[in-house]
């Protein structure tokens, strides 16, 4: 090979043909002379466009082997481990391992002292296995390998305390678990009885407590390919990928863990076991196999299987070379004059041969050596071409695990939606540790061609079989108990069945309280009666002027109602603060100049129109058009209003701005006008829901059962006020400490309970003081102080649907994350997204329980054996979380199965809906 680095400045393809290309050296002239030889060295020469296609295939594989419905028949079967961190340092404990190896059984006591697992104290033995023991029972081999426990433990001084162990078993399983394992097949000269499609997990767990070691407990599995990631991990950043090259050949990867469709979870990421070894059992490699390959294929114990395997492992690398030899000596290109009957025995050449040969210093020598061993009497020229062959075959090796690894490099680039990967590659190779000059200089360069987006680091393995196990388990056991901690911490706000049907059946007891003449003063769900008897029925005509005041923006809007559509024209006014905090006069006299500009720029000064009030402030109605303010909310404090009817607050402002044109003959609220403003659209649409900063619902309910209202026929609509609900204390017991300790930062302490668990204002504030805990706990930031965390609000509940949006990268939430002044670890954002997703899937649920109490009531109310309705649904929570509203319905229906709900978002709830208000009240106005 011409000595890498040496033609880099002629680009990358002459660099790629200097690394695998065989040429000849200065010493041997002649050597290419022979066409059988250049034939030879040729056809274990892979150019560098079909190496790229071999990446694609890979590629290809990879992605067939992730995907649920293509699993069962890919040859990559890319294994879940069920390992989803890496090391972060902190591990301590005392861990055994137990490794199953070719000929033995190797046990160690690994210590780690938490010191970033830099100075673990080892102490291992080696237990020689008998030949018959890996062809017998499976029952003898894991009784063998709890023997050998025994032994060590008793050797060392077995210590009482519950001992975790680490059990390496390099063979292909299908894992379930971190502990818990189906052997797929026997390789590697095994074949056991009776283990096949058994958890050998619980085989050995079953041996162990026959040797009576009740403290030892198996508590993770893995195979030698995770084991060398996780020791590589201990060099500052952590590994994220590992590839061994042994007798046999493995890689692993941390994948995203929504791509890994054979396993359960869904967020953060998961090592992903290859298995690639498998790699082109479907014929994907058949265009660069050599005759040599064929032959030794055959003589293997597993014909048409590992082809990959075939091609890398050092268990065939002398094979191949053998093959070489034998083909060229029978065209009397080598050894002539020698008997080379030897060449034909198997095995007879050995792949640590093979590597001194390759040697630039001491490899003719070793050449020569090892075939004049073999009885032969070598030449000059023959040892020099052997050499070549021994290079020629193992460049391949290198260049063929390096489109592997660039396939895996590429893949995680692009599912983390990066531009550039900078990524550490754990690699425990006999071929990388013994030859890194060539091996590994060669799987260096010819990745980074292969993956130029992507930089990697190669870094040597420390007993990944051995410490690395005992690491994987250590990082299993750190993170069950954080798991547990978690757990502990967010289980009040995990709400079951049985705590959704307590909320459903205390909402409708504060709805029949509301709805009663004599307990509606006690009742936190005051079920307000809104005069609104009817909804939409398609006949509405006419044009109307609609106001909308629900915070510091006003918007007058006019409204015209045609036969098959709805033409809306609207300006919006900002009401400064001071205005908001001054007198009712001055208040309502900006909202009258408001109205004026708008009339005066859509030229309808001149005409008189029905006007309805949006107002989105708690009030006691006392007709269509008159309601009494009962509390400011949303910042407003003008003083002179509370306890006086706002649509007369409003006249007297127009007569004092001398504006005689104004006919209001409705007042609203926005949750009202949302169920009209669909209402428009849907005629079964008697429910209207606000899922915004704030909450509330609305329902047509049966007048007769309205007590504080007179009449007994037909239906009213009936605005619940249900943000109030438990503040007569119905819902302590669903109130956790977070929600206690937003609560008191509130404008108004033991006010608004239910909205307070639900609504937008809120859920960031939630979240604020989880995560607060969650450091306090180390669980969250290993446990730093977060200054900015403690500024009340600075969690915003849009960074909730940001956070939880679908396909959104963990790296885009550590940006979110990092915004916030926030130095986030990968575990870290799935951990707040964790923590994000279970506060808003508790407000969905609660709503879903507070809604189920209403289409109950209203089924049962009307005799029907299923009620079929449409909710109008309007506000930022529900509209643009990724979840809340699926998370809504599925419970909705859970709760209430004999209700067929629909649910439609409103377009403009509270401008057109008042008008539509009007609209209808016009229309009862004309009717006999």
């Amino acid at each position: 090979l011409v000595s890498i680095g040496s033609q880099v400045s002629l680009g990358a393809q002459a660099v790629c043909k200097s690394i695998w290309c065989p040429t000849p050296l200065p010493l041997a002239p002649a050597l290419m002379s022979h066409p059988q030889v250049q034939r030879a060295l040729l056809a274990l020469t892979i150019p560098p466009e079909t190496l790229q296609a071999v990446k694609g295939r890979m590629l290809q594989a990879m992605r067939k082997g992730l995907s649920r419905q293509t699993h069962a028949q890919a040859n990559v079967r890319m294994l879940p481990t069920y390992i989803c961190s890496t090391p972060d340092g902190t591990e301590k404990g005392d861990f055994l391992v137990v490794e199953l190896c070719q000929t033995h059984v190797r046990t160690l006591r690994v210590t780690l002292l938490g010191d970033g697992n830099q100075s673990p104290q080892v102490t291992y033995k080696i237990f020689d296995m008998p030949g018959e023991i890996m062809r017998g029972k499976g029952e003898a081999l894991f009784d063998f390998i709890a023997q050998c426990v025994s032994q060590f433990l008793a050797g060392i001084g077995s210590p009482q305390h519950r001992l975790p162990l680490g059990f390496v078993f390099p063979f292909s399983c299908r894992q379930t678990q971190l502990d818990k394992a189906e052997l797929i097949s026997w390789s590697k000269g095994f074949s056991c009885s009776n283990v096949e499609g058994k958890d050998v997990v619980q085989l050995l767990q079953s041996a162990i407590k026959k040797q009576k070691l009740q403290h030892v407990d198996v508590v993770a599995l893995m195979n030698d390919t995770v084991g060398t990631m996780m020791t590589c991990s201990m060099v500052g950043k952590p590994c994220e990928v590992a590839l061994v090259v042994g007798m046999g050949t493995n890689s692993c990867f941390m994948a995203e863990a929504q791509q890994v469709e054979m396993a359960e979870e869904t967020s953060g990421r998961m090592c992903v076991n290859t298995e690639w070894g498998c790699f082109g059992d479907d014929g994907t490699l058949n265009d660069i196999l050599t005759p040599y390959d064929q032959n030794v294929d055959q003589e293997s114990s597993n014909p048409g299987e590992k082809r990959f395997e075939k091609l890398v492992g050092s268990l065939y690398l002398a094979e191949i070379v053998r093959h070489a030899l034998t083909t060229l000596a029978a065209v009397k290109v080598l050894f002539v004059g020698s008997n080379v009957t030897v060449l034909r025995t198997k095995d007879v050449l050995k792949t640590q041969q093979v590597l001194e040969i390759i040697d630039n210093e001491e490899g003719m020598a070793k050449a020569r050596s090892t075939l004049e061993s073999l009885g032969l009497r070598p030449s000059e020229q023959d040892c020099c071409r052997v050499q070549q062959i021994c290079r020629a075959v193992v460049s391949r090796a290198a260049a063929l695990c390096a489109a592997g690894l660039a396939a895996i490099l590429s893949h995680m680039c692009q599912s983390r939606e990066l531009e550039q990967l900078s990524v550490n590659v754990g690699v425990d190779s006999e071929l990388y540790r013994g030859h890194s000059s060539r091996f590994g200089e060669i799987l260096q360069s010819v990745t980074g061609l292969l993956a130029p987006e992507c930089k990697a680091t190669l870094l040597p393995s420390v007993d990944g079989t051995g410490l690395g196990a005992a690491i994987v388990t250590a990082v299993a056991l750190r993170l069950a108990a954080q798991r547990r901690e978690v757990d502990q911490l967010l289980a009040p706000l995990r709400l079951s069945r049985a705590d959704l049907e307590r909320v459903q059946l205390l909402m409708r007891q504060e709805m029949e309280r509301g709805l009663g003449r004599e307990s509606n003063a006690n009742a936190s769900v005051r079920m307000l009666p809104t005069y609104v008897r009817g909804t939409p029925d398609g006949t509405e005509r006419g044009e109307f002027l609609a106001l909308d005041l629900g915070g510091t923006n006003f918007r007058v809007l006019v409204v015209r109602v045609l036969e098959n559509s709805i033409c809306m024209a609207s300006e919006s006014y900002v009401i400064p603060t001071a205005v908001t905090q001054s007198t009712g006069e001055e208040l309502f006299d900006h909202i009258i100049d408001c109205i004026v500009d708008f009339q005066l720029k859509q030229d309808l000064m001149e005409q008189v129109l029905p006007l309805g009030f949006t107002f989105s402030f708690p009030c006691q109605q006392l007709g269509l058009d008159k309601a009494v303010l009962l509390s400011w909310t949303k910042g407003f404090s003008a003083s002179g209003c509370v306890g006086q009817d706002v649509v007369h607050l409003l006249r007297e402002a127009a007569q004092r701005k001398q504006h005689l044109g104004l006919k209001v003959v409705a007042v609203v609220n926005d949750t009202v006008g949302t169920m009209m403003s669909c209402g428009y659209d849907d005629p079964k649409c008697e429910i209207g829901l606000i899922v915004g900063t704030g909450t509330n619902a609305c329902y047509m309910e049966e007048t007769r059962n309205v007590g504080t209202v007179e009449g007994e026929q037909g239906r009213m609509c009936i605005n619940m006020e249900w943000g109030a609900f438990g503040d007569n204390g119905c819902l302590d017991d669903f109130f956790t400490n977070f929600d206690h300790l937003v609560d008191k930062k509130t404008i108004n302490p033991g006010k608004q309970r239910f909205e307070k668990l639900i609504s937008g204002m809120y859920l960031g504030e939630i979240v604020r003081h989880i995560l607060l805990a969650l450091v306090e706990k180390r669980l969250l930031f290993r446990g730093e102080p977060c200054p900015k965390l403690q500024t009340k609000d600075i969690f915003q509940t849009k960074f909730l649907s940001d956070i939880e949006m679908d396909g959104l990268a963990l790296r885009q939430v550590r940006a979110i994350l990092h915004d916030l002044e926030l130095q986030t670890s990968f575990e870290d954002s799935v951990l707040v997204r964790e923590v994000c997703q279970t506060v808003s899937l508790r407000a969905a649920k609660l709503c879903a329980a507070g809604l189920a109490a209403v289409v109950e009531k209203m089924r049962e109310n009307r005799g029907l054996a299923q009620l079929a309705v449409t909710v109008g649904v309007d506000g930022t929570l529900y509209k643009m979380h990724p979840r809340f509203s699926q998370h809504l319905q599925q419970t909705l229906q859970d709760l209430a199965p004999k209700c067929t709900v629909t649910f439609l978002q409103s377009e403009d709830g509270s401008g057109k809906g008042a008008a539509l208000v009007a609209a209808v009240a016009c229309r009862g106005a004309k009717s006999p």
